[in-house]
Formats: C-alpha cells, structure tokens, sequence
C-alpha cells in the first residue's frame, strides 16, 4: 500500500512537472492531458483506497517515506498517515480537482486574449496554469496525507505559495497582483502563529510525530506556560494552531483575502475555495482534536470566532454584485459552520459538511463560470436575467447547488448543516448559546442571497446589451460534463454519509480513531439517541426552525427578485438605498479593508518612511557617510593652514617640540 500513496501523492507532481517544465514542447493538449491523467490516477486510487475502509477491507497505514533529519532525538521525515480521516479528505480534493481540471479545458480555452498584445506572461499561459492547479494537487495531499508537523508545515506553505501564484496568474491586471499580495500576507500572518504552536509542540513534547504527541498529551494536560500569568499549555498550542486555520480557512478578522482571491481564473476559485486551501485548516484543527479536546477555553475561541464568520460574512454577500464574489462570500459563511462545529466538539460533522460542501460550491463557481463564459467575461448579475432557457444545463446544476447550500431537505447540504445546527445546540461551552442564534439566523441569510444571485442571473427581465444577447448559448461539453458529475454528489451524498460519519462507528479502525472526542464535549450523542433513518431526519428537519428559516429567504428572494423585479428592475438598487447605512457598513465589508489599508499597510509604510528619513537618510547617510565625509574635509581645512611653506615656522616649531619634551623628560 505505500507504494499506492505514494503514487496518489507523485501522479499529480509528475503531471506539474510536465506542463511546467516541457509545457512549450507538448503544447496545449500535450499539457492538459499530462495533468489530467496524474490527477486522475490519483483520484481513482484514492477512491479505491476509500472504498478498501467502507469494505473493512483497509487498515491504518502511519509509517515514514524518508527521514530528512534527525536531531537531538527529534525526526524529521516525509511520512503518510493513512485513515479514515485521511481517506475523505484524498477522496474529496482528487475528484473535484478532477472536475476543475476537466473544466479548465473548456474555460481556459481563449486565455491568450486575457493577456495585452505582446505580454511575455501571457507566453504559454495555458500550460502554466495547468501545471499550476496539478501542484496545488499535489501540495494539498501531502497536507492531508502527512503524518507529522513538519510535512504538515510543508503541504500548509506549499498550498499558501501556490494559491498566490494562481490568485495572481493574470499578472499584468493590477487587481489580480493586489489581490494575491494581500493573500500571501494575510496568511503569513496566520502562519506566524501556526509555526510557533509547531514550535511549541516540539518544545514540550519532543516529537513532531502526531502518534507520539497524541499519546502524551494526557500527560501534560495540566501543564502550565509561565506567560500572561500563567496559561494552559494545550490552550496555547491550540489557540497558535487555530490562528493559522483562520488564515488558511479565512476566518474573522484574517478572511480579507478570500473575495478579492476572485481576481484568479474561475476554475482555481473553485479549486480554492471547495476542496484545497480553505479546507486546511478546518482538517488540520480535526486532525488535532486530541489536544483540542484538553482545553476549553481553545474550544470556546473556536467556537465564536467560526460563528462570527458564518453570520457576518453571510450578510456581505446581500450587497454583492459580482457572481463571484457573491459565491466567495457564501464560502466564508459556509467555512464558518464547518469551524463552529469543531468549537463544539463536532468534528465529525465538520469533516461531513466539509466534503458535502466541496460539492455544491465547486458547483456553484463551475456554474457561475459557465454564466461568465456565455456572457462574454462579464460578471454584474445585475446586466444578466433570463438566462435560464440559454444556459438549461447550467440553470439546473445552479439550482441543484443552490439548494445544497441553503440546506433543503433532501440536499447534501441538509444533512450536514442541519446536523451542526443540532450539535451546537447541545453544546455547554461558553460561547454555545450565541453561535447556536446566529448560525440559525445564518440559515436564513444564506438561502436569501444564494435565491437573489440565482433569481438575478436566471429568471426575470434580460438586461444584457444587444450584442451579448445574440450570442448566448449553452457552454461546451468539458464545462458541462463536470457540472453534472458535480451535481450528482450535490444531491445524493449527504443521504449515503451521514449515518456511518455522524451516527455509526465510521472513525475507529481497530484501536485507532482519527477523531476524539471527550465524553463532556459530546454534543452528536443526542443525534445518535434519536436517530431513526435518513427520511425521519429529513421529516425532522422539515418541523425545525432552520428549515422554516430556509423557506422565507427563499421565499423572500423570489418575491423580491423575481415578481418586484419583473415589474421595476431597479428593486435590487432601491433595496440598497432603502438600506442606508446598514448598506454601507456592508458594502464597507464593516471596514476591515479600510482598517488594514490606512492603518496596518498605512502604518507599515509610514514606519518604513519614518525609518528612511531617520535612519537611512539622517543617521547612515547625514552622519556615518556624507557627515563623517565632511569632519575629514573640515579637520583637513583647519590643518592646511599650519602648512605656510615658510623653513623658520618649521624650525621654530621644531625647537619648540624640543623644548617640551625635554621639560617633560626632566620632569618625571
């Protein structure tokens, strides 16, 4: 079997490695099936290894591949960690990176006019992007499939490095050189935090093998850090991981960089924000939940901060026009849900709604792509409208992963949001009460700007030009072709998985169990208690808040956007106004760009000038350089005068010397 991981993790690397560096030679089919095939190996044994678990037929895999480094006792190796846990997560990137690199096909297809006349970068574009989303691949399995911190380390840069060179592929528009700077420094300084928890699980534990830590974290559960008075050092460890997640997985206050990632080229904004770089963090705080479950107060923070995104962030996309940013701003909400459920102990139904969201919002981008493609790269829905009977297949995936995401019943989106919603109602932690409103108030934001995007675009009035209009029609086969397959799993896998992942023995094989959870922080043993089949959850559930919640947005959305709109198209705009300042706090996006602008990139700036005029100009340059310059000319100056050229000052110079050193020899 390591000889299959290995191949899972190198078949996309080697693909990269063709498109990247032979990609001018195989030329564009060349480069495309290159990595497709890497990815599709990979894909088709990781889900052969996936199915081996659901079979019994598998067993935990956890060794090392290389030993980089041993030092002081502490080793450093490449190695692979192959459980359930593990399983999904290989199962759920490879296929929807399989889906967006079928897709890229189709949507990358006229890349050459996205680049000004004569753009060196522009020269192979195709390829590189290719060999680019191959990569990200590649580094998201060697994140998931890691058995130790550092590879941990290396797969969490490695997506963080690649997701910047894709955010900023079209490197000549200054938005997009803008937009993955901001990423890259947001996350670093997630990353800041992330290493020190690395740093400090080394420190105290010796190892940076996650069996050898888990083991004995028991032992130092009371274990107590000398800073701030004295802090719990499992609290410490889990807050400074945690901090790296909400960079990763764009949680308050470091989720800026995720709606301008949208600068990128759809098919990687799938990639992105479905199954790679925002799903990190959320797997990484599962894989930890061993030390999570030793500290409360870590839950706690975890807990809030994930329902502060999944609400807030949810209210932004109202006020969003972009049909990508409208998507991106349903991620942050979604992600939200996911991180509120590990706060609660959760993580099974975190892990859940992580994979059934990898789904539907690959879906939904893939579909908004589509919608771009057909209207010419314009992306207002506000100039779209009656694009259903151009776009059928579009239309209808769209609508299959809207109602994934507002959670109707029946949907994948259902099973595990509804299932959240539960646990953290159950929750006793401090925190619980307050992520338990918001993220069942968030039910209904949600379903209100996912039906206002859909209601915009699809149905209504057509305010596209003249031009737009007349060629509109239906995307190609490689665009639709991974929409349907996406929209397969959209409806159908929340019904197959929600009952060995929440409610049977799924996690454990043999003695060992990726998820643990400590019986106080148990909040899905209420769902097991009562649990009669999938129809009398989905019976339940239609006699739940959330859903009543669900149907008045949708509800709300049609009215306001589909009958009003019919009859004034400006009702979008006067919505907006009627708003007043709610409106603008929101478009404001409450001020965090505006904050980060003047005061932190603003401050930097200022504190580097401050540094220039003071430091480089006034002390290196006014007094090392240029001042000590000008003390030799002066002193020279001053000595030049002593030089007259006449021989009697010289000799009587000479006799006066004389005469004092004879005075001091004969005195002392």
């Amino acid at each position: 079997m390591e000889n299959v991981y290995l191949t899972i993790v190198l078949a996309p690397l080697l693909g990269a490695i063709a498109a990247g560096f032979f990609g001018a030679r195989l030329g564009r089919r060349g480069a495309h099936r290159a990595t497709i095939a890497g990815v599709a190996v990979s894909a088709v044994l990781s889900l052969w290894v996936l199915a081996r678990f659901i079979w019994g037929e598998a067993t935990v895999f956890n060794g090392p591949v290389y030993t980089w480094l041993v030092s002081d006792g502490m080793r450093f190796e490449v190695g692979f960690l192959v459980d359930k846990l593990t399983a999904v997560m290989m199962a759920t990137v490879t296929f929807v990176s399989l889906m967006v690199h079928l897709y890229t096909i189709g949507y990358m297809a006229d890349d050459e006019h996205n680049w000004p006349h004569g753009a060196l970068s522009g020269k192979n574009s195709y390829q590189r992007f290719f060999s680019y989303i191959s990569l990200f691949t590649f580094s998201m399995l060697m994140l998931v499939m890691s058995n130790n911190f550092m590879q941990l380390f290396f797969g969490w840069e490695a997506v963080g490095l690649v997701s910047y060179l894709l955010i900023g592929f079209w490197s000549t528009r200054e938005s997009a050189v803008f937009a993955n700077l901001k990423a890259f420094l947001v996350n670093r300084v997630g990353d800041f935090g992330f290493i020190l928890g690395i740093a400090a699980v080394g420190m105290y534990f010796g190892s940076m093998d996650y069996a050898e830590v888990f083991a004995k974290a028991p032992e130092l559960a009371d274990e107590q850090v000398a800073i701030f008075g004295g802090v719990s050092l499992m609290t410490l460890i889990g807050i400074l991981l945690f901090i790296g997640a909400m960079g990763k997985s764009a949680q308050v206050p470091l989720h800026v960089w995720l709606p301008d990632s949208m600068e990128g080229p759809t098919p990687i904004s799938a990639l992105i924000h479905a199954a790679t770089m925002v799903t990190a963090g959320v797997f990484m705080v599962a894989r930890m939940s061993p030390l999570y479950e030793l500290s409360e107060t870590a839950l706690s923070f975890i807990l809030i901060v994930g329902a502060s995104t999944a609400f807030f962030m949810g209210l932004i996309g109202l006020v969003q026009n972009d049909i990508k940013r409208v998507v991106a701003y349903s991620t942050l909400s979604q992600l939200g849900y996911m991180v509120t459920a590990l706060g609660a102990s959760a993580y099974a139904a975190g892990i859940f709604h992580l994979m059934t969201h990898a789904f539907f919002k690959a879906l939904l981008f893939l579909a908004a792509g589509s919608v771009i493609i057909a209207m010419h790269h314009k992306q207002d829905i506000s100039h779209m409208g009656g694009l259903r009977k151009y776009l059928p297949i579009t239309w209808l995936t769209a609508l299959i992963g809207s109602l994934a995401l507002i959670g109707f019943p029946g949907f994948s989106g259902f099973f595990s949001k509804d299932a959240i919603i539960e646990a953290v109602g159950h929750s006793q932690l401090f925190g619980a009460g307050y992520a338990t409103v918001l993220l069942t108030v968030g039910v209904f934001v949600t379903a209100l700007y996912s039906f206002r995007m859909y209601f915009l675009v699809f149905h209504g009035r057509e305010r596209m030009d003249e031009h737009t209009r007349h060629h509109l029609h239906e995307s190609p086969w490689v665009v639709t072709v991974p929409l349907v397959l996406l929209a397969i799993p959209s409806v159908f896998i929340g019904w197959f998985a929600v009952e060995p992942m929440l409610i049977g023995d799924w996690w454990t094989t043999g003695d060992w169990s990726p998820i643990v959870v400590a019986h106080e922080h148990d909040t899905l043993h209420h769902l097991r208690e009562h649990w009669h089949g999938q129809a009398a959850f989905v019976e339940h559930g239609m006699h739940a808040l959330p859903f009543y919640l669900a149907m008045a947005g949708l509800a709300l959305a049609a009215l306001l956007w589909w009958v009003l709109h019919a009859w004034n198209p400006r009702i979008d705009e006067l919505l907006q106004v009627f708003g007043g300042p709610v409106t603008r706090i929101l478009q404001d996006k409450y001020g965090f760009d505006d904050f980060n602008q003047r005061f932190l990139a603003g401050g930097s700036r200022n504190l580097g000038r401050m540094f220039w005029i003071t430091g480089d100009r006034t002390l290196i340059d006014g007094g090392m350089v240029n001042g000590s310059a000008r003390t030799v000319g002066r002193l020279a100056l001053r000595f030049r005068q002593l030089q007259t050229g006449y021989l009697y000052h010289y000799a009587i110079a000479m006799i006066i010397g004389l005469v004092g050193l004879l005075t001091i020899f004969v005195t002392l």
